[in-house]
């Protein structure tokens, strides 16, 4: 999804000619076909860029720990890589993409990154939850299964509206507003995990003394993590409320491409970036303690 603005829905525009002038060029944008195509161009390379670091560091992990089988870090940068990659195939092939007659299959082609965008931020959430309770002695055997339940729910609930969307409401506005109140409703809930254990793991991290090794890096790489991804579903939550309840706001993919470019660089492309550059360190090397003959 994209976020758009129908400048046709001002009333107060056809009875004043000055405003409408000063809204032509935008009009004048989204109907070029140029601006279009070199828009969703221009997304495809960017989200290309960025699944491509994704898989760079996945092997580069691989590599340095081969032995640990596919650890959390691991699935971390594999779902970056399926979010941007999977992003980029949808707007390099934006042409067959968006013509797809089939209103169900557009919709849940264009949210699967969104699902998928979600899924592999909260991992994050998941990991932080897992050292803070080990931290404090609590028990975290029942994080990763309520993850998995909560996730599983989500695509299930996003199928059966979209289901929903295409069999019944497809003539009327309803259930498109009804999709993205929901998935603005999961973004404040990411929003809110990134507060809770985010903050949490901060403030532990913070009090901890001030010799200790790895204390400054570690309030860096949780502080900005937190803040960038709080802000990128502070936004995404918004628009999506905006516009699903917005009379003058439509989400649309194809009739506003600089709105698009800004939606998109603001809420997966920047802070996926961001996110993978703060957390490029590599996990320590295995040292094998075992004695081995002298040639």
């Amino acid at each position: 999804m994209a976020f758009g603005l129908r400048t046709k829905s001002f009333g107060f525009l056809e009875g004043e000619p000055e405003f409408f002038n000063a809204f032509q060029w935008w009009n004048q944008i989204d109907d070029s076909d140029q601006w279009q195509t070199g828009t969703y161009y221009a997304l495809c390379v960017a989200y290309t860029l960025v699944s491509f670091i994704a898989l760079v560091q996945l092997v580069r992990i691989q590599m340095r720990v081969p032995g640990d089988g596919l650890t959390m870090q691991k699935v971390f940068h594999l779902l970056n890589f399926a979010v941007n990659g999977s992003r980029a195939v949808l707007f390099g092939l934006y042409k067959s993409d968006f013509a797809i007659r089939a209103k169900l299959l557009e919709q849940m082609l264009m949210e699967l990154p969104g699902l998928l965008f979600f899924s592999t931020n909260t991992l994050l959430v998941l990991f932080w939850a897992e050292i803070y309770k080990e931290a404090r002695g609590e028990p975290s055997q029942k994080l990763r299964p309520a993850y998995a339940i909560i996730n599983g729910f989500i695509y299930l609930i996003c199928l059966w509206i979209y289901m929903w969307i295409y069999m019944i409401a497809s003539k009327t506005a309803t259930g498109l507003e009804a999709a993205e109140f929901f998935l603005s409703v999961i973004s404040f809930f990411a929003l809110l995990g990134f507060l809770l254990y985010g903050g949490r793991l901060f403030f532990m991290f913070r009090g901890f003394p001030i010799e200790s090794r790895g204390r400054q890096k570690k309030l860096y790489e949780v502080g900005s993590v937190t803040i960038i991804c709080c802000t990128c579903f502070l936004i995404r939550s918004t628009l999506l409320a905006f516009s699903g309840f917005g009379k003058n706001t439509d989400l649309d993919v194809l009739n506003h491409p600089i709105l698009n470019l800004v939606y998109y660089l603001m809420v997966e492309i920047v802070p996926s970036a961001l996110v993978l550059f703060i957390l490029r360190k590599l996990p320590r090397r295995r040292v094998s303690y075992q004695y081995h003959p002298i040639r």
